[in-house]
């Protein structure tokens, strides 16, 4: 995958998190999802469906016209473009979980993603930490319709 950028913005606190409750989305750089990329994530989770990880084949016989990413894939890019668009001067940080998530349209291997980050809430838990929900668009470059969209939470400890 191609695609890296120093992040877009610093937050050293709840408080500036809290500030960002319905605000404008925090937008990542593009990233080119390739196939090297989606060949090593099938290698690493075991899914080699042709779809995915045989060009030829999909060219010839998938609906989308050529190989696309896995959908988990793409999924697994959110906590990454969020490292690169966010920065969190913070004592840690730890993916929490999804509560929702789907996957809106394929991602043709050679598209190039971005996501947008808005966040919902952010909550008080245990340990002097907060809970960030993000609502996270992921694009595509040249569709109109998002590749996925998804409501990630995450912990972090200022």
């Amino acid at each position: 995958m191609t695609g890296s950028a120093a992040p877009a913005a610093t937050f050293g606190s709840a408080a500036a998190l809290r500030a960002l409750v319905g605000g404008e989305p925090l937008v990542s750089e593009w990233l080119t999802v390739d196939q090297a990329s989606v060949d090593r994530f099938a290698e690493a989770t075991g899914d080699h469906q042709w779809i995915h990880v045989d060009p030829e084949r999909a060219r010839r016989e998938s609906p989308f016209g050529g190989p696309v990413a896995h959908g988990f894939l793409t999924l697994s890019l959110i906590p990454a473009l969020l490292g690169k668009t966010v920065a969190l001067e913070q004592r840690m940080g730890v993916n929490y979980g999804l509560n929702r998530v789907r996957f809106t349209s394929p991602v043709p291997v050679g598209s190039q993603l971005r996501a947008k980050f808005a966040i919902e809430s952010v909550s008080e838990v245990d340990n002097d930490g907060v809970q960030v929900v993000w609502n996270v668009k992921l694009e595509r470059q040249g569709s109109e319709r998002p590749v996925c969209v998804a409501e990630f939470i995450t912990l972090h400890y200022f």
